[in-house]
């Protein structure tokens, strides 16, 4: 099998449906603009910064102490969209979008988010049971440093991309192409290298979101999705607001007889165009890794044909 066995012609656009890469930087842009303005609201009032952090900051970053956590537990899922400096959130999403782009490329529009907040979630969680299992690690947990940033929930993006592809070609024009673990390696080697004079907990929690996107993948090949009822609660609310009911379930008197109006046995003459939309449409919805064999010698025969 060669390392990238198709590419799709269809570009993951700014105006795409369902675009989960577009939606993530959408929500850190607007958490990240909307502490900063805030703080500068701060700063032209003359209240000292000290402030700011303790009023506004603390209420979306993930606290070490429990009974900080207790009070505002909703931090496991904010702090992850959180970003205080310009060149975190910069270095952020630019990972982001080298792991995600490749991601969807290769999954459809279903897998990036789950992937994202279990990462985020279980790095958050053991960012916590460290500084509290352990304390020697810090001396008081009262003034522990919180935790913030993408880094844990970008860190399951990239192993489960690396796991489902490690040797998808990235630059192709430079000998062939570089492959995707060597991209991870440099990831991961400049992520721990930032996090070396950081509270041992956060390094624990960026180690602990990749172990996620590994078990993520590794269940998604044994046909457990993790992320399916993320999705499947989405289109529920979609559907309850939407008079479409566009993600009702067909009974299978709707997916056998339908209306059509040409006769049955009519010769088509793009039915292979046809074919081609419905199994990319098939690999934006449910991934490359379900097609059948005989789907995927129809994908690598077109991209070599012009149709």
């Amino acid at each position: 099998m060669s390392p990238q066995p198709f590419k799709t012609n269809r570009r993951i656009l700014l105006g795409a449906d369902n675009n989960a890469l577009v939606l993530l930087f959408a929500i850190n842009a607007l958490v990240f603009v909307l502490i900063n303005f805030i703080k500068i609201v701060y700063y032209l009032s003359d209240i000292p910064l000290e402030f700011f952090y303790k009023q506004i900051l603390n209420w979306f970053t993930l606290p070490a102490s429990l009974d900080s956590l207790a009070i505002r537990p909703w931090t496991l899922f904010t702090y992850m969209f959180t970003h205080h400096s310009i060149w975190h959130v910069i270095s952020s999403m630019l990972w982001l979008w080298c792991f995600g782009f490749i991601l969807q490329d290769l999954t459809g529009n279903n897998k990036l988010i789950p992937i994202y907040l279990y990462g985020g979630f279980v790095g958050g969680v053991v960012f916590v049971l460290i500084n509290n299992l352990f304390p020697v690690l810090e001396r008081n947990i009262a003034v522990t440093e919180p935790m913030l940033g993408a880094g844990a929930a970008v860190m399951a993006v990239a192993v489960a991309t690396t796991m489902l592809a490690p040797d998808y070609r990235i630059f192709p024009l430079i000998n062939g192409g570089i492959p995707l673990w060597v991209l991870t390696a440099i990831f991961v080697a400049i992520d721990f290298a930032t996090l070396a004079s950081a509270n041992a907990g956060v390094g624990a929690g960026h180690l602990a979101g990749g172990a996620m996107g590994f078990l993520f993948i590794r269940q998604l090949r044994r046909g457990n999705d993790w992320g399916a009822w993320m999705i499947q609660f989405v289109n529920w609310l979609d559907d309850l607001f939407s008079p479409e009911k566009k993600h009702k379930n067909k009974s299978p008197k709707d997916k056998l007889f339908y209306q059509a109006d040409k006769k049955p046995f009519d010769k088509i003459s793009n039915v292979t165009q046809k074919r081609l939309d419905a199994i990319l449409d098939k690999i934006n919805q449910q991934g490359y890794q379900f097609l059948t064999d005989e789907e995927k010698d129809f994908l690598k025969r077109a991209s070599t044909e012009e149709l």
